[in-house]
C-alpha cells in the first residue's frame, strides 16, 4: 500500500530498515542531510568515521563478516573519492557492500558544480552496479535492486549516487520486499563428474577462497575434505575457511607460499579450486598453475558465471554459490581415497616445519624476535580472535605464522589495500564485541588509516593493535634492494611515537623493544581492551634489517650485487 507522503531520506532509511540493516559507517556532509535526519530517530546505528577510506574499509569488513552488504555514506566529490578504495577492495575481494553518496541537486547537475563527479564513470570498472536515484518514489525499487545485485552471484560493491534535491523531495511510495540473494547450483551430473575426476587422481588438491561463505558451507566443506581425506589449501587470504588446526589444512596459497605446498600445486593431477578467481597472488604470477590451460586436471567452482573460462579453461566448470556446491559435495559419496591418504598428514608436517622459527632469529641476537612475538599472541587469546591486517612485508608474521581458527578470524584484503588492518579491526569489535581482535599493522600502514583509532575511542572497540615499526616502506625497500640494491630511495619514514599518539587518543599504548617485554605488554593491553572496552597499541621497535622472515636485507642486497656482478 502507498505509505503517506516521506521525504526521500526518510524512504531511504525506511528501507534500509526493510533489507535489515542494523549499522553502516560514514562522514557526515551537507549533501545527504536529509538521510541523517532520518537516522535520527532510527534503530540503524550510525558510526561517525574519520575520513572516508577508514568509513569504506569499515564497510567492507561488515561485508566480510556478516555476509550481508556492507553500509557506507560520504558526501561528494573528495568523499566519494577517498572511500573508492574501499569500493576497489570489496569488487576484488567479492564482499557485498553498498556505497551511497551525497551528489550536487539536479538543477546544477553536468555543470561541474561544487564537488560534482559523474560517478557512473567514475566507478564503472569498480563496481557491480553504478546508479544515481533521481526520484525519490523510486528509491524502494533501487535499494532493492542494489541489496540484490551486491549479494546475489559474486557478491561485491554496489554504488548509488542521491542527489540533494531528490532527498528533500516529498513522495508517497510503497515500500518493497526484503531482498532474497540468488544462487546458482550444480547440477547432479556435475557433482558425478567431479567424484570421476577424484576417483582417478593419485594427488588431488583442494584450494578453497573467495567470497559468498558461510559457517555452514564452510562446515559442508569440511565434511567432503574428511570423507575423501583431501588436503586443503586456502587462497591468498581466505586462510580461515578452514580451522588452520584441522589435520587435512595444508597451508595457504598466496605470497610467501611453502615452497614444498607450492610444489603439491604443481604436481597435483586434480585440482578442485572451489570458490577463488584464480588470480595473480594465488596463482604465483599464473604459474602453479599455467594459464590459459593448466596442466593439472582442473576443477573450477565460481559464483560468476563470466569467472568462470575468462584466464582458465578449466575441464570442469561449475556455476555455484559457495553453499550450495558445499552441501552437495558433502552429500557426495566418498571415493577411494587410499592413492592419497598419507600424503595429506606429509602435507601438514610440511606446514608445522614451515612455521617453525625461521632463521634469522633462531642465533637469538636480535633483541626482539617476531615469530615469538606471534607464538605469544598465539597462545594468549582465544581460537575466535579476528585478525586483522592491510599490505605490508609485516603480514608475512600473521599469514605464516598465526593459525586462524576458523570462518571469519582473518580479515585482510586480497586488493592489496594499504590502510585497511585499523579500519577492519575497529569494526570487527563493533560488530563482534565479544570477540577478541588483534590488528596487525606496520608503520606505514598505520599512518594511512591510523585516525580512525578515535572511532575505536568513542564507540568503545577494544581492539589490539600491533604496530610493526621499522622506519620504512618494508615491501618496496625490499623490491628495492632486490633490483637496485644499495640505492634507498623513498622509502624512508620517519615516525612519531605511536604508543604515546595513542594514549593522546585516550587509549593504552606501549613500545615494545624486546622479546622479552612483549609478553607483558600483550596481557595488559588485552586486560585493557577487554576490561575498559577502550582500544590498545603495541608499538614493535625492532631492525629493519629483519625484513622478511626468510632473508634480511643485507642478505637481499648481497645477492643482487652478486648477481648484478656476475652479467
Amino acid at each position: 500500500m502507498t505509505q503517506p507522503s516521506r521525504t526521500g531520506g526518510q524512504i531511504l532509511v525506511d528501507a534500509l530498515k526493510i533489507h535489515g540493516v542494523d549499522t553502516a559507517f560514514g562522514v557526515p556532509g551537507e549533501s545527504y542531510l536529509d538521510v541523517l535526519d532520518a537516522l535520527h530517530d532510527s534503530s540503524i546505528r550510525f558510526i561517525i568515521n574519520r575520513q572516508e577510506g577508514g568509513a569504506a574499509f569499515m564497510a567492507e569488513a561488515y561485508g566480510k563478516m556478516t555476509g550481508k552488504p556492507g553500509i557506507c555514506f560520504v558526501t561528494r566529490g573528495p568523499g566519494a573519492t577517498n572511500a573508492s578504495i574501499g569500493v576497489h577492495t570489496a569488487q576484488q575481494d567479492s564482499t557485498p557492500m553498498i556505497l551511497f553518496i551525497g551528489q550536487v541537486g539536479n538543477d546544477f547537475v553536468d555543470r561541474e558544480a561544487f564537488q560534482e563527479i559523474d560517478y557512473r564513470r567514475m566507478f564503472g570498472q569498480m563496481a557491480k552496479w553504478v546508479a544515481q536515484i533521481d526520484r525519490a518514489e523510486r528509491i524502494p525499487e533501487y535499494l532493492a535492486r542494489a541489496f540484490q545485485i551486491a549479494s546475489s552471484g559474486r557478491p561485491g560493491p554496489v554504488v548509488l549516487a542521491l542527489p540533494e534535491d531528490m532527498l528533500t523531495a516529498l513522495a508517497e511510495v510503497a515500500d518493497t520486499g526484503r531482498y532474497t540473494p540468488v544462487q546458482a547450483s550444480p547440477a547432479a551430473a556435475q557433482i558425478d563428474q567431479v567424484r570421476a575426476m577424484l576417483a582417478d587422481a593419485k594427488r588431488p588438491l583442494l584450494l578453497l577462497g573467495g567470497g559468498g561463505w558461510n559457517p555452514q558451507a564452510c562446515a559442508d566443506l569440511q565434511a567432503f575434505a574428511e570423507a575423501n581425506a583431501l588436503p586443503v589449501a586456502c587462497a591468498f587470504r581466505f586462510q580461515d575457511l578452514l580451522d588452520n588446526a584441522h589435520p587435512n589444512y595444508v597451508g595457504d596459497v598466496g605470497i610467501g607460499i611453502n615452497p614444498k605446498l607450492a610444489a603439491r600445486v604443481r604436481e597435483a593431477d586434480v585440482v578442485l579450486a572451489i570458490g577463488p578467481r584464480l588470480g595473480e597472488m594465488t596463482t604465483g604470477g599464473y604459474a602453479l598453475i599455467s594459464a590459459p590451460l593448466p596442466k593439472q586436471r582442473l576443477v573450477h567452482v565460481h559464483a560468476d558465471a563470466e569467472e568462470l573460462g575468462s584466464v582458465y579453461q578449466a575441464e570442469l566448470m561449475i556455476n555455484s554459490g559457495m553453499p550450495q556446491v558445499a552441501a552437495m559435495l558433502a552429500a557426495m559419496a566418498p571415493v577411494d581415497s587410499s592413492a592419497w591418504r598419507g600424503s595429506v598428514a606429509e602435507a601438514k608436517a610440511e606446514l608445522l616445519a614451515y612455521q617453525q622459527c625461521p632463521p634469522i632469529f633462531q642465533d637469538g641476537k636480535a633483541p626482539l624476535d617476531l615469530w615469538q612475538v606471534v607464538q605469544q599472541i598465539r597462545a594468549a587469546v582465544p581460537a575466535d580472535t579476528i585478525v586483522t591486517n592491510g599490505a605490508g612485508n609485516y603480514a608475512t608474521w600473521a599469514h605464516r605464522f598465526y593459525r586462524y581458527g576458523g570462518m571469519r578470524t582473518q580479515l585482510a584484503p586480497t586488493s592489496g589495500a594499504m590502510g585497511y588492518g585499523v579500519p577492519a579491526g575497529v569494526a570487527a569489535k563493533i560488530i563482534a564485541p565479544g570477540r577478541t581482535v588483534i590488528t596487525f599493522a606496520g608503520d606505514g600502514e598505520y599512518m594511512m588509516n591510523g585516525q580512525e583509532l578515535a572511532t575505536a575511542v568513542q564507540y568503545r572497540a577494544g581492539v589490539v593493535i600491533i604496530v610493526f615499526n621499522n622506519g620504512m616502506f618494508g615491501t618496496i625497500r625490499m623490491h628495492q634492494e632486490l633490483h637496485y640494491p644499495g640505492r634507498v630511495s623513498g622509502t624512508e619514514l620517519h615516525n612519531p611515537d605511536f604508543a604515546a599518539l595513542a594514549v593522546a587518543y585516550g587509549a593504552h599504548g606501549e613500545v615494545v623493544n624486546t622479546t622479552a617485554e612483549f609478553g607483558p605488554a600483550l596481557e595488559r593491553a588485552l586486560a585493557h581492551a577487554n576490561g575498559k572496552q577502550l582500544p590498545a597499541l603495541i608499538e614493535l621497535r625492532y631492525d629493519g634489517n629483519l625484513i622478511t622472515p626468510g632473508a634480511t636485507l643485507e642478505t637481499i642486497r648481497g645477492n643482487a650485487e652478486k648477481a648484478r656482478a656476475a652479467r
